[in-house]
């Protein structure tokens, strides 16, 4: 009767341990991954290779920081689905973008990512490296152009040349659809 007892507070035991674990990394919404066709920016877009891994790893970073903030809140799965979608198109093979959006995939909250820079910080590069872009010629600088400044913008709301540059677009251009990045058979069409 004994052994019974030790054995059934053991298991209780175990119990309570693993669910505040499990329940920990759940996820409030679902995640659908993005569908990565093709990649939207080729050779003729101005980054080279090193630089493009290191804004997909930076973008997904800002990904995960807003999931685990939001506590996987739908919208903020919405929101990393986008810049996931963006790394992912940036540099397909990103170890830290493919793991993460696995992860999302399966319901699991993912780890932190370490930044190479503060949400500030990278709001202003981002505006900086879309400026930058819209000088070059090409249809994949102006795209990749407009979702940085608009990230830009969507980052650091008290940026006011972000917001200017982010809101003259949408003036000029019509409003961005993030469905380019994540959803390319349902944005045929699409002009920058």
């Amino acid at each position: 009767m004994n052994r019974i007892m030790q054995g059934l507070l053991l298991s209780v035991l175990m119990v309570l341990t693993v669910l505040p674990v499990l329940a920990k990394g759940e996820l409030q919404g679902d995640y659908k991954s993005p569908m990565i066709n093709r990649r939207l920016f080729g050779d003729e877009l101005s980054m080279v290779n090193n630089e493009r891994d290191e804004y997909a790893t930076n973008l997904t970073a800002f990904a995960v920081k807003t999931v685990q903030q939001q506590k996987g809140s739908q919208a903020s799965l919405d929101k990393a689905r986008n810049l996931l979608g963006l790394a992912l198109h940036l540099s397909p093979r990103n170890r830290k973008s493919v793991v993460v959006s696995k992860q999302l995939a399966e319901g699991v909250m993912p780890e932190s990512v370490a930044a190479d820079y503060g949400s500030e910080v990278f709001a202003k590069l981002l505006l900086a490296r879309g400026q930058l872009l819209e000088k070059q010629k090409g249809e994949s600088n102006a795209l990749l152009a407009r979702y940085f400044i608009a990230l830009s913008a969507a980052m650091d709301p008290r940026n006011e040349d972000a917001v200017y540059e982010s809101e003259i677009q949408r003036i000029d251009h019509g409003e961005l659809s993030w469905a380019v990045m994540t959803d390319p058979s349902s944005s045929a069409g699409h002009s920058p």
